[in-house]
């Protein structure tokens, strides 16, 4: 008799929902744009503001706020067309973000949504992060889990198609626009491409360093891989472009680093 060898392990819920909505995601016509940015004045600043308040200010709420101010500044960057061809604006930037925390013994990407993020100071974001982190209690939403377990895989497939049929619907679970960061699990620089049911998707790459010419002489600056993804069914060429440009200045700027210092 053939040994069988040890029990195949399962798919957990969370896994079989997140490649049920890359293979959904994978049908909209995404465009990619890969960008860097040169964050070394803003790291900077938020190393002095460690220094000066003892606290680890998160990287990824800086970025945050930066592109809930950008997309603001540009809503048109999260429109949506519903069913009946209708177009859906937001006044508010829900950022839909992947946070490291430990579940059940393995640190795994648990989505959680920054509501209104473009009101938000780049503190409070910072320390909604670190809650949800440090939230240890449970792991991925209770409900999901159950839906992922017991509807067949066909009903469960509808819930990613929602921002085609009902954006408002869509928007309320699972924000307006999504961040995913290939840094927190892992060092260096590049990029990511990853499919999205979202009209804009921004995905965090490495940190590298290279030459820049300032002021005549040449720098060692630190230059932040991004990948910007829109649809391009809602998002026209010349509106993703004035919204990369302008996320590019707040990043550079350091936008929002002035009040997170003084909090």
């Amino acid at each position: 008799m053939r040994d069988r060898g040890p029990d195949p392990e399962r798919v957990s819920p969370q896994k079989r929902l997140t490649a049920e909505y890359m293979q959904v995601a994978g049908r909209r016509s995404n465009v990619h744009g890969l960008v860097e940015i040169d964050v070394t004045n803003a790291r900077e600043r938020i190393r002095r503001i460690e220094e000066q308040t003892g606290t680890d200010l998160s990287f990824t709420a800086f970025v945050v706020a930066c592109l809930a101010t950008a997309v603001a500044e540009q809503p048109a960057v999260q429109r949506y067309h519903d069913w009946r061809g209708r177009i859906h604006e937001f006044e508010d930037v829900d950022v839909n973000l992947l946070v490291e925390r430990e579940v059940e013994g393995e640190r795994i990407g648990v989505p959680h949504v920054v509501r209104k993020a473009n009101r938000r100071t780049i503190r409070s974001i910072h320390d909604e992060i670190r809650r949800v982190q440090a939230d240890a209690s449970s792991g991925p939403d209770a409900a999901t889990a159950e839906l992922a377990r017991w509807l067949p895989g066909f009903v469960r497939r509808q819930l990613w198609r929602l921002p085609q049929l009902f954006p408002s619907r869509w928007t309320d679970l699972a924000g307006t626009v999504a961040v995913t960061s290939v840094g927190m699990f892992g060092t260096g620089n590049g990029w990511a491409i990853s499919p999205t049911n979202y009209t804009l998707q921004l995905t965090i790459g490495g940190i590298g360093t290279k030459p820049r010419l300032i002021d005549g002489e040449l720098e060692s600056r630190e230059y932040l891989s991004l990948t910007v993804t829109f649809d391009h069914d809602v998002v026209d060429g010349g509106q993703a472009a004035r919204f990369v440009q302008r996320l590019g200045e707040h990043l550079e700027a350091g936008t929002g680093l002035d009040a997170a210092s003084a909090d």
